[in-house]
């Protein structure tokens, strides 16, 4: 793909966020479109955030399960950005016209007090260079049409992330064991989901190693200061107008707190 049309469906992208709107699927409109393409194209609609004054606040990584792996025809994750105004506070109110596809996951986030960049990062680089984990949940929001998408139309729609809600429990990396934190994932007082961190690559800081070197293969890192989402254990669940989500975290007898929000 050349670089003007690489340049034209950024263009696209960055509308579509602009007026909540939802574009035929890219990989029908361009059959020979690559994930080269797609990691270049989120590249220039994320400078068209920052050039309109949107600051980067951290990563996202998607696709860690296995299961979904297999699914996409994909056999590695994929990553987005995340910027300023896509990060809330737990119990805040979601504007439900503001996304379209609502979906939610339960994640950890890894706040980094030090950068991470280059091939060879780690479990235990991660951990030294991670502040604290908190509890988060990751709601999806799609600017593409969802049938016969594929994870090159993913990857180009910034891995579909529409706003992170973080919790307010913050726990040492390595005061836990972290594949086996817990959570309980609620909808208007009804369980939906549950999962453990494990089903994130077996380690949710193997999927922040592997973006690390991810991103140094397109000349970036992760810098002190970022948040990264680290990649869903449980199964997507829809949600609607009116809805009140809730999803409560423990690290075997410890409590990690909840996060909650609701939809208007």
């Amino acid at each position: 793909m050349d670089s003007d049309r690489r340049e034209a469906i950024a263009d696209e992208l960055f509308a579509a966020h602009q007026a909540r709107s939802i574009l035929p699927r890219l990989t029908a409109r361009n059959p020979d479109m690559t994930v080269e393409d797609s990691y270049a194209i989120q590249s220039l609609w994320a400078k068209r955030r920052m050039d309109a004054g949107r600051i980067v606040a951290g990563h996202k990584i998607g696709l860690t399960s296995k299961a979904m792996q297999a699914a996409t025809g994909i056999t590695e994750p994929d990553y987005g950005v995340i910027f300023d105004d896509q990060v809330y506070a737990s119990g805040s109110t979601v504007e439900s016209d503001a996304f379209s596809n609502v979906r939610i996951e339960v994640e950890l986030a890894f706040a980094l007090s030090k950068p991470l960049s280059g091939d060879g990062c780690t479990v235990d680089d991660v951990l030294d260079a991670t502040e604290y984990v908190v509890p988060a949940l990751e709601i999806l929001n799609s600017h593409l049409e969802l049938e016969g998408r594929t994870i090159v139309d993913t990857i180009a729609d910034n891995a579909a992330l529409g706003v992170m809600v973080v919790g307010d429990v913050h726990v040492a990396p390595r005061d836990i064991d972290m594949p086996w934190v817990a959570a309980v994932l609620d909808r208007n007082g009804e369980i939906e989901e549950t999962g453990v961190a494990a089903g994130v690559l077996g380690h949710p800081a193997l999927g922040v190693a592997w973006l690390a070197g991810k991103l140094a293969q397109h000349g970036a890192g992760l810098a002190a200061g970022e948040l990264v989402l680290a990649g869903s254990f449980t199964r997507p669940m829809w949600v609607r107008r009116g809805d009140l989500v809730r999803a409560e975290y423990r690290a075997g007898d410890r409590s990690m707190g909840e996060v909650t929000c609701r939809f208007d």
